[in-house]
């Protein structure tokens, strides 16, 4: 890596390797942007990086727009950079994508670095203001790059692989973390969708309509009285028949005749001396039967 801050290589470094091993170090800076650069390295590509950004910043303060504040976390995997209150990363360089970093001994608030992009393998340089740690952060980065080196050289070259592993399954749990959230977005818009759609309104809220056998009638019930109900099938009910004015008649008006209860005087004379004809014969028969019946064990005896 070719480094800017090689004139202070000699000067003893600001933090612990413990710091930058096992930890990191925070610092709070602005964020101007990043921009694509040609090439990975050079003192005048950072130059022209920084010239085009705070062209772009100027053009936006104009408009209202604040440059937006960023937490660096440097350690020797890298340099995260994150939203500083909900801690979100919004880029994650790691340190061995990461070919050139320097400060603007013209600006001492500014400082940058050129970082390969792992998905389009551009090189893209990024771009803070810091007003009071600008030559501070650059110094941590290039001690992170100093400490790193020697643990390559320890393991053999192993470690870069290891870490080479690790940011990619960082990257892979961001994604995934970002679309558990989307997915729950989702969930909880169709579960209000659903409560929506299951909610009648107080206008549609309707009476159960009475039940009805078979032929479309509703069962006679000995307890409650007959109240004619529109059909199921649309059609209005029949016009209620009440019932006959007299039970005690016929169908012509006349009462039924009762042979028992009638007496001399319901039928006229001559029919009234027929009838007591036939039942003076019939009590007649009745008698001559009996002797008949009664003389029949005396024959058997003799």
């Amino acid at each position: 890596m070719n480094r800017a801050f090689n004139r202070k290589k000699d000067k003893t470094w600001m933090h612990t390797p413990e710091a930058l091993a096992k930890h990191y170090i925070p610092y709070n800076a602005k964020f101007l942007g990043n921009t694509e650069v040609e090439a990975p390295k050079g003192t005048e590509v950072v130059k022209d990086a920084v010239r085009k950004l705070k062209f772009q910043r100027h053009i936006k303060k104009s408009e209202g727009q604040k440059i937006p504040k960023v937490e660096l976390q440097i350690s020797i995997y890298g340099v995260k950079i994150l939203e500083p209150k909900t801690k979100e990363v919004q880029h994650n360089c790691q340190l061995h994508r990461i070919s050139f970093c320097a400060d603007d001994k013209t600006d001492k608030r500014i400082f940058t670095f050129i970082c390969k992009d792992s998905e389009s393998n551009k090189h893209l340089c990024y771009v803070f203001d810091s007003e009071k740690c600008a030559e501070e952060i650059t110094l941590t980065i290039g001690q992170a790059f100093d400490l790193a080196y020697k643990k390559f050289l320890e393991s053999g070259g192993k470690d870069v692989e290891t870490r080479k592993q690790i940011g990619t399954l960082q990257k892979r749990i961001q994604e995934l973390e970002t679309e558990n959230t989307e997915l729950k977005k989702q969930l909880q818009d169709l579960e209000e969708q659903l409560m929506i759609a299951h909610v009648p309104p107080a206008s549609s809220v309707s009476q159960k309509p009475q039940s009805t056998d078979i032929f479309d009638m509703v069962p006679f019930s000995p307890v409650a009285p007959l109240v004619p109900t529109r059909a199921s099938n649309g059609c209005p009910p029949p016009p209620p028949t009440s019932p006959p004015p007299d039970i005690n008649k016929d169908l012509f008006g006349a009462e039924p005749f009762d042979p028992f209860t009638c007496g001399a005087a319901d039928f006229p004379p001559d029919i009234q001396s027929k009838l007591d004809e036939m039942q003076e014969g019939f009590k007649m028969g009745l008698t001559l039967e009996g002797a008949v019946f009664s003389l029949d064990p005396l024959d058997s005896r003799c």
